[in-house]
């Protein structure tokens, strides 16, 4: 009973963040498109603070957005009844770590085993974009290896995009 109890409470929380977010998102988004509509742009000062508050609006957007994204995944395996198992080892997650962030998908465990290895919450490896790049080691017979410009060219015009 205790159990039901505690996910019924996480769930309305869930529930009444997501609200939240969503509102938050919208009233966001209106105010841009109302400030754009005014294309009002005093002196080249004014410009840098509106392009600073721009940035910083788009990063909040972002964060909140990303929020929002975890905390419907989480909606999602409640339904499912996965919620409160961790989807990298299936084990249980601590009520204590549940009751701080509600929409966790990992135990504290498998979470500082991927941030030690550069993983982004709950995503893995092979999901980020720069997970492929690496340092591709030198042979010592190489010496010094040749640099070729063209192995660095892009074609930017028109007809190569």
């Amino acid at each position: 009973m205790a159990r039901k109890d505690s996910l019924l409470r996480l769930h309305s929380r869930l529930v009444a963040r997501r609200d939240a977010l969503r509102k938050a998102l919208t009233g966001d988004l209106d105010a841009y498109r109302e400030f754009a509509a005014l294309n009002v742009v005093g002196d080249s000062v004014d410009a840098a603070v509106d392009t600073a508050n721009d940035e910083i609006s788009s990063q909040i957007v972002e964060i909140e957005s990303r929020e929002l994204g975890q905390i419907e995944h989480a909606l999602q395996r409640i339904v499912e009844g996965a919620y409160g198992r961790c989807e990298f080892c299936d084990g249980k997650i601590a009520e204590a770590r549940l009751n701080a962030l509600p929409y966790t998908s990992s135990c504290i465990d498998c979470q500082r085993e991927n941030e030690r290895h550069g993983q982004a919450f709950g995503r893995n490896v092979e999901d980020q974009r720069w997970a492929k790049i690496y340092d591709k080691p030198l042979s010592d017979s190489d010496g010094e290896a040749d640099i070729r410009l063209s192995d660095f060219e892009m074609d930017l015009s028109e007809s190569g995009r």
